[in-house]
C-alpha cells in the first residue's frame, strides 16, 4: 500500500511561472561569463589550451595533451566540442568559439533539470492530497509548478555560478548527469508514450559521461538509478492493481530498463577496449581539518538547496524509496561521496547540484509560511548587501571615492587601470533595476505559488553574478588571467624565436602559447632546439641545471602575475650556442 503524500497543494497554487520570464531568466543566468571575458585561471585556461592545439593539429584527438604533456583524468569529448568549433568558425576568435559549445551545455542542464522535475512529480507518490471536494492541484500543472521550482534552485545554488561557465570538462560532467538523471525519470514516468527515447537519452549520457572523464561515475550512477526503476516498478504493479490510477494511461514497456543496462554495459565494454577507462584511484582517508574544510564546502556550495533537500526528506521519509525521492537522492549520495575522495572537492560536488535542486522543489509543497518567510527576508538582505558592495566597490574605482574600497582595489590589483565602459554599466544597471522590481512584486499581495520561495535566492544569485561579469569584468580578468604576465614576457623575448620552458604549468602553457603567441619547446624534449630565451618556475630553478647547460644562458628578469607576488616566472636569455 502506498503511504500518504504529505503536499497539500490547491490549483491555486500551482500557476505556472510566465514562460517568457523564465527563458530571460535563464539568458541571464547563461550568457554572463561566456561573453567578453578573457580565460582565466587555472583549469579555464588550461583546457582551452588544448582545445586550441588539437585544432590546430598539434595534438592527439583521442589522447589530448598540452605542449607533449597529456591530459590527467579526463576524457577526449570535452575537448572534441571546443575543438570543433574552433574549427567550423574561423572568423570568431577561439576563446569565443569554445565557450558555445558549453554555453549550449549550461542550457542543456537546465533544461534536463526542468523537465526531471516534471517527470518525477507526475509519480502517483508524489502527487498532493486529493480533497474530499475537489480543488487540489492537477497532475500536470502540479509537476510543472515543481519543474519551475526546480529551475530556481538549481540556478540559486552558490557553487553553480563560476563553474559552470568555464569551458571545462566539468561542465560537460555536468550537463550528462543531468541527462542521465532526466532519462531515468522519463523512464520512471508510466505515461511516457516514448520510452525508447528515454533509452536512447540514457545511453548517449552513460557514453558521454564516459568520455568525458567520469566512467566510474556513470557506472555507480546508472547501476543504482536501474535499481530504482526495477524496485519501484515492482512497488508500482499492486498500487495499480489496488488504485486503478495509472490505468488510463499507457503502461511502460518492461523491456526499456533491459535495454538501459544493456546500454550500460555495452558502453563500458566498448570504451574499456579502446583504453578509455582507467583503474579507480584509492584515495587516502580525510584528515580532520580536511573533513571541517569538506563540510564549510558543502554548506556554502549547495545553498540553498541543501536545507530545503533535508526538509524534503523528512517530510517525505515514507516515500524514500519512490522514484520522486529514490532517484535524485541516489545521485546527490554518488556525487557526495565523489567530491569527500577527489583532489578537487568542488568540481566533483558540481555534479550533485540538478539532484539537489530536484530534492529542494519537493520541500515547497510541504514548506510552512514562515519558514518561507524567513528565506526571502534571508536572501532579501543578503543579496542586496551583496549587490551593494558591487556597485560601491565600482564607484570607488571609477573615482577614489570612498577612498578605502578604491585604495584596497589598487593594492590587490597593482597596475589596474579601470575604464568607464557604457555598456557594462547598462547591463548592471538594468538587472539591478530588476531586481528592485522583483522584490517589490514578491512583497505585493497575490495569489501564492509553489515556486514563489525561489524567486528571490536564485534572482539574487543571477543579480550578484551578472553584477561580476559587467561592472567587475575588467579587474576580473586583470586579476584572474593570464594574459598580463604572458604579454609581459612576450616583449622579454625575440621575436621569431622559439622558447624553452622548464616546470611551467599547464595553464602558463597555455597562457603563454595564446597570450604571448609563443612558440614553445619543453627542455625535456628540445635537446639543443636553438632556442634564445627559457622561462623556469622559481621552484624548478634549484635543478635546472640538471636540465640545462646554464653556462650558455644569462638570468634576465623576474616576471610576476601583477595581482599575485607569490607567482611568478623567471626569464634566461641565451648568451652562447
Amino acid at each position: 500500500m502506498n503511504q500518504p503524500t504529505p503536499a497539500i497543494v490547491t490549483q491555486s497554487a500551482v500557476r505556472r511561472l510566465p514562460r517568457l520570464a523564465l527563458i530571460l531568466f535563464c539568458a541571464a543566468y547563461v550568457l554572463p561569463g561566456f561573453l567578453g571575458r578573457e580565460p582565466w585561471k587555472n583549469a579555464d585556461v588550461s583546457a582551452f589550451g588544448v582545445m586550441l592545439e588539437m585544432a590546430l593539429g598539434h595534438s592527439s584527438w583521442w589522447n589530448p595533451h598540452l605542449l607533449g604533456q597529456a591530459v590527467d583524468e579526463a576524457g577526449p569529448l570535452p575537448y572534441w566540442l571546443g575543438a570543433v568549433f574552433i574549427k567550423l568558425l574561423p572568423f570568431v576568435s577561439p576563446e569565443f568559439a569554445v565557450r558555445i559549445p558549453f554555453a549550449l551545455l549550461l542550457a542543456l542542464t537546465l533544461v534536463c533539470t526542468w523537465y526531471t522535475v516534471y517527470h518525477l512529480a507526475r509519480q502517483p507518490a508524489a502527487q498532493p492530497v486529493a480533497f474530499a471536494f475537489g480543488g487540489e492541484a492537477r497532475p500536470t500543472d502540479y509537476a510543472r509548478a515543481l519543474a519551475d521550482a526546480g529551475l530556481l534552485a538549481l540556478m540559486a545554488c552558490l557553487g553553480l555560478a563560476q563553474l559552470s561557465h568555464e569551458t571545462t570538462p566539468d561542465l560537460a560532467r555536468l550537463a550528462w548527469v543531468s541527462l542521465l538523471l532526466f532519462a531515468a525519470a522519463r523512464l520512471a514516468h508510466a505515461g511516457n508514450r516514448h520510452p525508447m527515447r528515454s533509452v536512447l537519452c540514457w545511453g548517449i549520457a552513460v557514453l558521454a559521461l564516459i568520455l568525458s572523464g567520469a566512467p566510474w561515475i556513470a557506472a555507480l550512477l546508472g547501476v543504482g538509478l536501474l535499481l530504482v526503476l526495477s524496485l519501484s516498478r515492482q512497488s508500482a504493479r499492486p498500487l495499480v492493481a489496488e488504485t486503478g490510477w495509472l490505468t488510463d494511461t499507457p503502461a511502460p514497456k518492461h523491456d526499456t530498463l533491459l535495454w538501459s543496462a544493456l546500454l550500460l554495459a555495452a558502453a563500458f565494454v566498448v570504451t574499456v577496449t579502446a583504453g578509455l577507462v582507467p583503474a579507480p584511484a584509492l584515495q587516502t582517508p580525510l584528515s580532520a581539518i580536511e573533513w571541517q574544510s569538506w563540510g564549510r564546502l558543502l554548506v556554502w556550495f549547495t545553498w540553498p538547496a541543501w536545507p530545503l533537500m533535508l526538509w524534503t526528506l523528512w517530510r517525505w521519509r515514507r516515500q524514500l524509496v519512490q522514484p520522486h525521492v529514490a532517484l535524485p537522492l541516489w545521485a546527490v549520495l554518488v556525487s557526495v561521496v565523489d567530491s569527500a575522495q577527489s583532489d578537487q572537492r568542488d568540481r566533483a560536488l558540481l555534479l550533485a547540484l540538478p539532484a539537489l535542486a530536484a530534492l529542494a522543489a519537493f520541500a515547497l509543497p510541504t514548506l510552512r509560511r514562515s519558514v518561507a518567510a524567513l528565506v526571502d527576508w534571508f536572501t532579501l538582505v543578503f543579496f542586496s548587501g551583496c549587490a551593494l558592495v558591487i556597485w560601491v566597490v565600482w564607484f570607488a574605482m571609477q573615482t577614489g571615492v570612498p577612498a578605502k574600497p578604491a585604495a584596497n582595489v589598487a593594492r590587490l590589483a597593482p597596475g589596474f587601470v579601470p575604464e568607464f565602459s557604457f555598456w557594462l554599466f547598462a547591463f548592471g544597471a538594468l538587472a539591478t533595476g530588476a531586481w528592485l522590481w522583483l522584490v517589490a512584486w514578491r512583497a505585493g499581495r497575490h495569489r501564492a505559488a509553489l515556486w514563489k520561495s525561489l524567486v528571490l535566492p536564485a534572482a539574487g544569485t543571477t543579480l550578484c553574478w551578472l553584477l561580476l561579469m559587467t561592472l567587475w569584468l575588467p579587474l576580473l580578468d586583470f586579476g584572474r588571467s593570464y594574459g598580463p604576465i604572458s604579454r609581459s614576457i612576450a616583449r622579454l623575448v625575440p621575436a621569431n624565436s622559439c622558447v624553452l620552458t622548464d616546470g611551467l604549468s599547464q595553464p602558463q602553457i597555455a597562457a603563454l602559447q595564446y597570450h604571448g603567441q609563443l612558440r614553445l619547446v619543453r627542455t625535456e624534449s628540445a635537446g639543443d632546439a636553438g632556442c634564445r630565451s627559457l622561462v623556469v618556475a622559481p621552484e624548478k630553478q634549484a635543478t635546472l641545471d640538471q636540465r640545462v647547460d646554464l653556462t650558455q644562458w644569462a638570468f634576465k628578469a623576474t616576471v610576476r602575475r601583477l595581482t599575485d607576488n607569490k607567482e611568478s616566472l623567471l626569464v634566461y636569455q641565451r648568451i652562447s650556442r
